[in-house]
């Protein structure tokens, strides 16, 4: 990670669960964090599970809601002012509503779980790239996938969550070959976790105690694993399971 130290990453998602975990790691390995999130205060109280005066002047809060377009422009706007652009993006906002897919009166639930987890990360992704190409900088996106963007498990509460994150395993492979036509060096990560004891889980599942399941720190590991690899190296798909796992 020494190649990042003093560089820009932003978080999406950054309040709470994954993303306060990645948060935390990045700016302990030295870079500058930007948390977006819609509640900036619990971001904000990050700063004090950091463990230096000097690492905690590196994280920052923007508000942002990444389900829409104007707040991530801003966001990304306020980024560029206050330090020149993005080096690192890690695009862990999502969310998990268990309308089914033919319940009636569910549009709301399913736009909302597409916007956050589908398009959110489009537009967050095009404009990380834009900085990064703008600046030549081989700067890494990092998606935080899941295992059930690859493959469905027969659980009744996960509704359209599943394609949203299909739609991710899909876009990771075109964002790559988009990056390499244009002729960058831009990574670009898809990190797909199976369970993680977050309060995304629904409330059956947390209280299953037969259902082994991952702590948030162990995905932002995994993020600064794929980031801290060497610029010749990329970490295409990642694949962490709880031990134990049986679906």
């Amino acid at each position: 990670m020494d190649r990042w130290a003093g560089k820009v990453a932003v978080v999406t998602g950054a309040s709470s669960g994954i993303g306060a975990a990645i948060v935390k790691s990045l700016a302990n390995a030295g870079m500058v964090v930007v948390g977006l999130a819609r509640r900036v205060e619990r971001v904000e109280a990050l700063r004090d599970d950091l463990k230096d005066q000097a690492t905690r002047k590196r994280l920052h809060a923007v508000k942002c809601d990444v389900s829409k377009e104007e707040d991530i422009l801003k966001a990304f706007s306020w980024v560029e002012e206050k330090f020149g652009g993005v080096d690192v993006l890690v695009n862990n906002a999502g969310v998990l509503r268990d309308a089914k897919l033919i319940a009636p009166g569910n549009t709301g639930d399913l736009r909302e779980v597409i916007d956050t987890n589908v398009m959110g990360l489009v537009l967050c992704s095009r404009e990380a790239f834009q900085s990064m190409k703008k600046r030549s900088v081989d700067g890494h996106i990092v998606h935080i996938n899941s295992v059930v963007g690859h493959y469905i498990p027969n659980l009744p509460v996960l509704s359209i969550y599943p394609a949203s994150k299909y739609a991710v395993t899909a876009l990771t492979e075109t964002m790559r070959r988009e990056f390499l036509a244009e002729e960058t060096k831009i990574k670009v990560t898809s990190i797909s976790p199976g369970v993680v004891k977050t309060d995304m889980v629904p409330n059956e599942m947390q209280k299953d105690q037969n259902l082994p399941m991952l702590e948030a720190e162990d995905i932002a590991a995994a993020v600064v694993y794929a980031v801290g690899t060497p610029p010749r190296v990329q970490i295409h798909e990642l694949t962490i399971r709880p031990v134990g796992e049986n679906f």
